[in-house]
C-alpha cells in the first residue's frame, strides 16, 4: 500500500527442529530443497519457494542460493530479526565477502547464457548509496566485470522513510542485477563471483543467483512501426525518446498497427501514455526503457493509460520488454511506477519490471485487465496494487521479489473492486507489509500461489476491511465468496513493530468493520515454517472463514493467534511441530467460534492459552536446529551490518502529554529546536510526558534541555522516569529525583538509564522550583 499506518522489531530465539515433510496433505505440491554442490558454504537447509509443482509461477531460470554454494566466504545467518542483513535474504541466509580472492562459485545444472543475482553492498555515510564491481569467472578464467550499487538499497527512519544513514531502522538491504554471458554455458559449468578489491566497497553479501537460458531477440512484426527506423528513438540512451515514443504509440493508434522496439535501451523520463495499441519488444533482456526526470525528480520511465478521469484507455497490449527505473526513495505522490493509470481489456504480458516506486500501480475504475508472465523485482513500493473500483482482472504466472510493500494487493478504495484474482504467482521478501493481500472486494481469489520470506509488519496471505475507503456503506467492504486454495507458505508472517508482537502468516482483520458479509474460504494449502503464527485474526470481527484441508508444519508460536472474535469451520486441518506446547492462544473466549468437522489434529486445545503475555517465536529454519543469529562472530560489526543508533532517538517521534498550556505542546519537546518548549498545567502536579520511539532501543542516556536564554533562571524539578514496550504496563527505569537546569551551564540535565529495551519513554514531573508546573523544551534519548 502507499498511505499506510507506520510498521515495525523483533527478538530472536533458539530454534527447534521441525519436520518437513513437504508432500501436501491431499494435494501434490512439494517444496524441494535447494541443491548444495561439494565445498558449500553449510548453509542450513531451508524449503525454496522457487520451482514448488503446480504451485507459483512457472519461470524461466534455475535458482541457486548462495548458502550451498561453494565459497570461501563467511555465512551469515539463519537470522529473522528485522534490521539484520539475513533477515531480508531469500531462506533468511547469505554469505559475505569481504577482502579480495573471496568468492561464492555456483555451478549450473542447465545450460545458461543470462544469470541475474541477488546483493547487497553497505550504504555510504551520505546515504546515497555506492558504486562497485565484482568479477564474473567461468572455469576459474576472468569473463567480465559485472556493476553493483547500493544505490537503490538502504531506507531509513519510520514509514515512508528516507535516505538519512542518521535515523533509525535502516531496512531493504538488497539489490539485484542481470548480466549476459555471450554464449551459451554447459551444464557443470562453474560460474564464479569474485571479490577483486574492497576498494570502492568493503564487503559483497551474495543472496542468490538465476541462472537461465536467453532466447534470441523477437523481431519485428510486418507491418509494425519502428520507433528507432520510423521515429528517430536513441537505442543508445544517450538522449531523451520520450517524445519519440509517444509519437510511435499515437501513431500505432490512428493506424491501427503495432509499436516495435528494437535491442537497445532507451532513455524515457516521462510516462508513455498509451490506448489502443500494442507496444512490443524485442524481448526484456533486449528491449529497456530507463530514464528520470533530471530536475523534475516526480516525472520518470512509465507505460500509463489514461487516467479514469480522463476517459481510461483501453485494448492495450505491452509485451516483451523492460522498464527498468531509477527510483531511489519513495515518495507516495510521485506516478514513478512502471505501469500505471487505467487500463481496461487490456495485457501486459513478459514484461520486467524493476527499480520503479511500483511495478504496477492501476487506478480505476476499470475491467478486465491483465499481467501475465511477468517479473516484479527491487521497488520502493507495491509490486501490483489494483486500486480504486478494479474489477475482472488478474496477475497471473508473475514472479515478484524484494518489493518495498504489499507484494500483490488490492485496494477497494470507495469503489468496488470485483472478481479479480491472483493465481500462480510466487512473491518473496516483502520488505514491508504482505505477500498478498486484498482490503475489501468481492468474490476475489487468491490460488495456487507461493509466498515466502515476508519480513515486517505482515503476513503471507491477509484478508481484511482495512485501510481508507473500505466499508460495506460504499460496497467495498469484503464480501461475496473468497477463495483461497492451493496455496503453499514458507517462513511467511513476522513482528509487527508497532503492535510488538507477531503477525500470522494467514490473517484478518476487520478494523474498519467487522468481516461479516463473506464467504472465506481456505483450502487445500500448507503453511510451512511460520515465523509466528500460522493463522491470527485480529481487529473488530472476522466471520464465516473455512479452512480445509490445511497443513500446519512449524509456527514460530502458536497455529492459531485469535485477538478478535469471529466464526471459523475446521476440517481435516494438521498442525506439527508448533513452538507452544498450547496451539491456541485466545483472550477473547467465546468470542470466536469453531466448527471442528473430520481429520483434524495438533491445533486444537480447550482451554486455549491466554496468557497476556506474547512468547518470543522459535524459529525452525527449515528443520535444522539454529541460533536464529549470524554464524561468523570473529568479525563484529560487518561493515555490511546495520549502523548503531548513534543520534537522538526522540526527535520526531509521536509524543503525548497529561496536559499544556496555549501553544506549548509537547511536540515542541522533540522538535530540535532548543528554544520552543512543554508546559503542563499550572499548579497541578504530577504532570508527565511520554515519547514513542517506534521500538524498542536500549535507552541508555537521556538529556533534557530548557531554552539556554538568560531570561530562565536556575531552577530544579523532580521528576522520575518509567519505561513500556506496549504503552499499557511502565516499569521505573530512574526513580524520582531533583535535576537542576542552570543557564550558565546550558540548560541541560542528564539522566542516566540501565538500557533496558525500552519503546515508550515517560517523564513524571512531581515539581518544579522555577514555576508551578512541568517543562521541557527537548528530550533527548541515547543508547549510548
Amino acid at each position: 500500500m502507499t498511505s499506510p499506518p507506520g510498521r515495525r522489531l523483533l527478538r530472536r530465539s533458539l530454534s527447534a527442529s521441525l519436520s518437513l515433510a513437504l508432500a501436501a496433505v491431499g494435494t501434490a505440491a512439494a517444496v524441494v530443497m535447494a541443491g548444495a554442490p561439494p565445498a558449500q558454504a553449510a548453509g542450513v537447509p531451508a524449503p525454496s519457494p522457487v520451482g514448488i509443482p503446480g504451485r507459483g509461477a512457472t519461470v524461466p531460470f534455475t535458482e541457486q542460493e548462495a548458502e550451498y554454494a561453494a565459497t570461501n566466504g563467511a555465512l551469515i545467518g539463519p537470522d529473522r530479526l528485522y534490521g539484520s542483513l539475513p533477515s531480508e535474504a531469500s531462506g533468511r541466509q547469505a554469505v559475505t565477502l569481504d577482502s579480495a580472492g573471496e568468492y561464492v562459485e555456483f555451478t549450473l545444472t542447465a545450460p545458461a547464457n543470462a544469470m541475474t543475482f541477488r546483493y547487497s553492498l553497505p550504504d555510504n555515510s551520505a546515504g546515497t548509496g555506492r558504486d562497485a564491481s565484482i568479477d564474473l569467472r567461468v572455469n576459474g578464467s576472468s569473463l567480465k566485470s559485472v556493476p553493483v550499487t547500493s544505490k537503490y538499497g538502504w531506507y531509513y527512519g519510520g514509514y515512508p522513510f528516507n535516505n538519512n544513514p542518521g535515523d533509525t531502522n535502516p531496512h531493504h538491504f538488497y539489490d539485484e542485477t542481470r548480466t549476459m554471458f555471450g554464449s551459451t554455458l554447459a551444464a557443470g559449468t562453474k560460474v564464479r563471483l569474485q571479490v577483486t578489491s574492497t576498494a570502492a566497497s568493503p564487503s559483497f553479501t551474495i543472496d542468490l543467483a538465476d541462472f537461465e537460458k536467453v532466447g534470441a531477440p523477437v523481431g519485428k512484426p510486418s507491418g509494425a512501426l519502428d520507433v528507432v527506423g520510423d521515429f528517430g528513438a536513441d537505442p543508445t540512451g544517450n538522449t531523451d525518446s520520450t517524445a519519440k515514443f509517444q509519437a510511435a504509440v499515437d501513431a500505432g493508434r490512428s493506424q491501427g498497427k503495432e509499436v516495435y522496439i528494437p535491442q537497445g535501451t532507451f532513455q524515457v523520463n516521462d510516462h508513455i501514455v498509451v490506448d489502443k495499441v500494442t507496444l512490443r519488444g524485442a524481448g526484456p533482456w533486449y528491449s529497456v526503457l530507463t530514464g528520470r526526470h533530471p530536475t523534475d525528480r516526480s516525472k520518470a520511465v512509465g507505460v500509463y493509460g489514461k487516467y479514469a478521469a480522463q476517459g481510461g484507455s483501453s485494448n492495450v497490449t505491452l509485451k516483451d520488454f523492460a522498464i527498468i527505473g531509477d527510483i531511489r526513495e519513495r515518495v507516495d505522490n510521485d506516478q514513478v511506477n512502471a505501469i500505471g493509470g487505467a487500463m481496461s481489456n487490456s495485457v501486459v504480458d513478459n514484461v520486467w519490471m524493476q527499480h520503479t516506486k511500483c511495478g504496477a500501480w492501476m487506478d480505476g475504475p476499470m475491467d478486465n485487465f491483465t499481467i501475465r508472465n511477468s517479473r516484479i523485482l527491487d521497488q520502493t513500493a507495491d509490486g501490483v496494487n489494483f486500486h480504486y473500483g478494479v474489477t475482472n482482472s488478474t496477475v497471473t504466472n508473475t514472479f515478484v521479489r524484494n518489493t518495498g510493500d504489499d507484494g500483490l494487493a488490492m485496494w477497494a478504495e470507495n469503489i468496488p473492486n470485483v472478481r479479480n484474482k491472483f493465481t500462480f504467482n510466487t512473491v518473496i521478501l516483502p520488505i514491508l507489509a504482505n505477500n498478498i493481500v486484498t482490503y475489501g472486494g468481492k468474490d476475489i481469489t487468491i490460488s495456487d500461489n507461493v509466498m515466502s520470506d515476508t519480513i515486517t509488519n505482515g503476513g503471507g496471505l491477509h484478508i481484511a476491511n482495512r485501510y481508507p475507503g473500505v466499508n460495506s456503506g460504499q460496497g467495498t467492504a469484503v464480501s461475496g465468496t473468497h477463495t483461497a486454495a492451493r496455496n503453499t507458505l514458507i517462513r511467511t508472517g513476522n513482528n509487527d513493530f508497532n503492535w510488538r508482537f507477531g503477525v500470522g502468516a494467514i490473517w484478518f482483520s476487520g478494523l474498519n468493520e467487522p468481516i461479516s458479509n463473506a464467504t472465506i474460504n481456505i483450502t487445500d494449502s500448507e503453511i510451512l515454517d511460520s515465523s509466528y503464527a500460522a493463522i491470527h485474526l485480529i481487529e473488530g470481527a472476522s466471520n464465516g472463514l473455512h479452512f480445509d484441508n490445511i497443513k500446519i508444519d512449524g509456527a514460530g508460536t502458536y497455529a492459531l493467534q485469535i485477538q478478535a472474535p469471529g466464526t471459523a469451520s475446521f476440517n481435516r486441518v494438521v498442525a506439527t511441530h508448533l513452538a507452544q506446547s498450547n496451539p491456541i492462544h485466545n483472550c477473547v473466549g467465546s468470542g470466536f467460534r469453531i466448527t471442528q468437522g473430520t481429520g483434524n489434529s495438533g491445533w486444537y486445545a480447550n482451554p486455549p492459552a491466554c496468557t497476556g503475555v506474547w512468547p518470543d517465536p522459535v524459529w525452525t529454519n527449515g528443520g535444522v536446529p539454529g541460533s536464529g543469529g549470524p554464524t561468523d562472530p570473529t568479525d563484529p560489526p560487518d561493515p555490511t551490518d546495520p549502523p548503531e543508533e548513534t543520534g537522538n532517538l526522540a526527535q520526531g517521534r509521536t509524543v503525548t502529554e497529561t496536559s499544556h498550556v496555549d501553544v506549548y505542546g509537547a511536540a515542541n519537546a522533540v522538535d530540535g529546536n532548543a528554544n520552543s518548549y512543554w508546559e503542563s498545567r499550572n499548579n497541578a502536579f504530577p504532570q508527565s510526558v511520554t515519547v514513542d520511539l517506534g521500538a524498542a532501543k536500549a535507552v541508555k542516556r537521556l538529556v533534557l534541555k530548557l531554552p539556554p536564554a538568560a531570561a530562565w533562571a536556575t531552577r530544579t524539578q523532580t521528576l522520575g522516569v518509567t519505561g513500556s514496550t506496549d504503552n499499557s504496563t511502565y516499569n521505573s527505569l530512574k526513580a524520582s529525583a531533583g535535576y537542576t537546569f542552570n543557564p550558565s551551564s546550558g540548560n541541560t540535565a542528564t539522566v542516566t538509564l540501565p538500557g533496558t529495551p525500552t519503546r515508550y519513554v515517560r517523564l513524571t514531573f512531581t515539581g518544579n522550583t522555577g514555576w508551578p508546573a512541568a517543562q521541557l523544551s527537548e528530550l533527548e534519548a541515547y543508547t549510548s
